[in-house]
């Protein structure tokens, strides 16, 4: 199926009550992923936009809500008053010392990680989760490490990662050259 033509259908399929349901056949939670090629991001971003707009959770019975997860790295590094020190480390101390600071402070690899808390903190019910920036992350978050994070504690409402890159159902490449790990709760969004 062509790229527009699989954007075109995403609105019957976030809209549809089985999807919203939230539920499989086998009572699984439904985590979604719509991959695509990482030249058509600004399309991708327009058309989230264009969704956003669309919907009208009165009559629409959800409403969509988004966390780039680029954005909300940023804004959780200002309010802990760490993104200058972060912009230090980089020139002092390299890429690697950086990492591994970022992803202590957002305790990425803890129970408590900070853009899991933040999400599910934040989200109304009757709502689809939209998660985008999977990119612009890269490599301090890994779309896998939040998709298996999430999934343990979000089962109320669908999720919808938009992923610059490849997903075969079973593994993601982000990009479509870097393993970005293995993924197998989730499903695509259009077929």
């Amino acid at each position: 199926m062509e790229f527009n033509e699989r954007l075109d259908k995403i609105w019957d399929r976030i809209s549809n009550k089985d999807f919203l349901a939230n539920k499989g056949v086998a009572n699984e939670v439904r985590y979604y992923v719509f991959d695509y090629e990482p030249c058509d991001e600004l399309m991708i971003r327009d058309k989230i936009k264009a969704l956003k707009k669309q919907n009208n959770p009165e009559a629409d019975g959800f409403q969509i809500i988004e966390y780039d997860l680029y954005e909300m790295i940023i804004q959780i590094l200002e309010e802990k008053g760490y993104l200058n020190k972060c912009i230090r480390f980089e020139e002092e101390k390299g890429m690697e010392y950086l990492y591994k600071a970022v992803t202590k402070m957002l305790r990425l690899t803890n129970d408590d990680n900070r853009i899991v808390s933040r999400i599910v903190g934040n989200i109304p019910n009757n709502a689809v989760v939209f998660l985008t920036g999977v990119g612009k992350v890269f490599p301090f978050v890994r779309a896998h490490n939040i998709m298996n994070n999430l999934h343990q504690v979000l089962d109320r409402v669908p999720v919808v990662m938009f992923y610059p890159g490849r997903w075969n159902g079973q593994s993601l490449s982000l990009f479509g050259t870097i393993t970005d790990g293995n993924y197998y709760r989730a499903f695509p969004l259009i077929l």
